[in-house]
């Protein structure tokens, strides 16, 4: 009987151990499901953060093209830029040049009105010799008439003799 104490305290000391073992192992097994509950949480967390910066990646990909397509843009304005000013340059010169051109112009036309003005009076001067000698002319004819008329009245007096 001894025996069977032995053994049944030695069993009762087996599944007390048991028991302990079981219930330390429900212990972690409830740790380790708690554990698990965290982590789940913390990868729903994660994926969530995930889809949250991948959304703002998108957003700063979007704004990126833009300020890339803003760069070319001004890149592009730039050139033209450029361009126009050197057209207002080439067009400023050929103003310049345009205008030296019209100074010339108006000061040959100023020589020319006052050259025009020198004929106007030398044409005016000739115009009264002119009309000084065919008064002249015509008193001459008068006279070269009379003259005439008197050398002819001459003539026949002459030849009535």
């Amino acid at each position: 009987m001894e025996k069977i104490k032995e053994k049944m305290n030695q069993l009762r000391s087996e599944a007390d151990n048991a028991v302990a073992r079981a219930e330390e192992a429900e212990a972690k097994n409830k740790k380790y499901d708690q554990l698990i509950l965290e982590k789940d949480q913390d990868i729903t967390s994660m994926t969530h953060k995930i889809s949250v910066l991948e959304a703002e990646l998108d957003k700063v990909d979007a704004k990126l093209a833009e300020a890339k397509a803003s760069q070319d843009e001004g890149d592009s304005l730039k050139s033209t830029n450029e361009n126009l000013t050197r057209k207002i340059a080439l067009l400023e010169e050929e103003l310049d040049a345009a205008e030296k051109n019209v100074k010339e112009t108006m000061e040959k036309l100023r020589q020319v009105d006052v050259k025009a003005e020198h004929f106007e009076r030398q044409v005016q001067r000739i115009e009264q010799e002119r009309d000084q000698w065919e008064k002249k002319f015509e008193e001459m004819q008068q006279k070269y008439k009379q003259s005439q008329a008197e050398l002819d009245s001459m003539v026949a007096g002459m030849e009535s003799l």
